[in-house]
């Protein structure tokens, strides 16, 4: 059986093990990623993009083919492209324009104007989106307009298009937070660090997200019947959690920053993989006992580093330390916070 990493001298050398530049890289990668806005004449799209950037970039007007060039826009590392829309008496050009731009995005939101109902046009766009082999979100605007018949337009829109329609208002901002950006984040994951850096107020939420996701994949890793072989894939998922998490907050966080974070915890992160792996070793049902032990603790040090960027880095290790043991021994109501 390989050696467990049951003193904290072990897991600081697993640490320093780590290939940390490999793993950075691929975080700040991830913080490039970039949307397209599309969708055909007067649907909200300027209206979406203004909201979700704060402040006026893209002109609204209740005049159709308000938008005659692309209008892009960087929140931080990340790009929101609010394009021409398509179906416009003339605006062939434009309409190739927007799909060709959409087509080079990592992600494109559709724009669909629920208080005018899904044309054959909109199917079209659709079609082609999916053929380009993007991820795609498809969000009905307007539902404000359409108070009590939402039900049935929703119903038909997903009816026409066979995916799951996302109903906002950009005019108001419902659905917008709670609705369309974590489906965003499904699509496509990589956007939640992007995400994080340009939105603050929606960075708690995003690296909720995170933290969730990591250790849900961190209890499937635990799940492996021998006991040590997990330990440094469960390692570098973790870490990868921490710079995730830093970068959402944007903060640039170094190698000796984030050892020191994790070593910080170390001696209750050791204690914790000693109990997943001897769990193991117990008849039956001693995989599944790894699996939570593990998945519990990675969400614990996901839930102390987002704790430690918000505090601007000022927690102590021994605040780290005890902080991390309170979430281990609360974490159903720590969760709902």
């Amino acid at each position: 059986m390989p050696s467990l990493p049951t003193r904290l001298a072990d897991i600081r050398n697993l640490l320093q093990a780590l290939d940390w530049d490999t793993l950075s890289l691929r975080v700040e990668e991830e913080a490039h990623a970039r949307v397209a806005i599309v969708g055909p004449v007067n649907s909200g799209k300027s209206t979406l993009f203004n909201l979700i950037k704060g402040r006026k970039v893209s002109p609204v007007k209740a005049v159709p083919g308000t938008t005659k060039e692309l209008v892009k826009e960087d929140l931080g590392p990340f790009t929101l492209v609010d394009t021409p829309g398509f179906g416009e008496v003339g605006g062939v050009d434009r309409a190739a324009l927007a799909r060709s731009t959409a087509e080079g995005a990592d992600l494109a939101v559709l724009v669909l104007d629920g208080a005018a109902g899904l044309r054959q046009s909109e199917y079209k766009l659709h079609e082609s989106l999916q053929a380009a082999g993007m991820p795609l979100v498809v969000v009905l605007n307007k539902v404000d307009l359409v108070k009590r018949d939402l039900a049935d337009v929703l119903d038909d829109a997903e009816d026409k298009l066979g995916v799951t329609v996302i109903p906002i208002s950009a005019k108001t901002g419902v659905g917008v937070a709670e609705r369309l950006l974590p489906a965003i984040v499904e699509a496509h994951p990589w956007m939640t660090v992007a995400l994080g850096r340009a939105l603050p107020p929606y960075r708690r939420q995003l690296s909720n997200r995170l933290v969730r996701g990591a250790a849900v994949l961190n209890g499937l890793i635990a799940a492996e019947p021998i006991p040590g072989v997990d330990i440094p894939l469960l390692l570098a998922s973790q870490v990868r959690l921490v710079l995730r998490v830093s970068a959402v907050y944007g903060q640039s966080l170094s190698v000796r920053h984030a050892r020191e974070l994790l070593s910080a915890i170390a001696g209750s992160i050791a204690l914790r993989y000693l109990a997943a792996q001897l769990g193991k070793l117990v008849p039956g049902p001693g995989w599944l006992i790894g699996a939570v032990v593990t998945g519990l603790g990675t969400w614990a040090i996901g839930r102390v580093a987002i704790a430690y960027f918000e505090s601007g880095r000022r927690l102590t290790p021994q605040q780290l330390r005890k902080l991390y043991k309170h979430l281990l021994r609360r974490p159903m109501s720590a969760s709902k916070e």
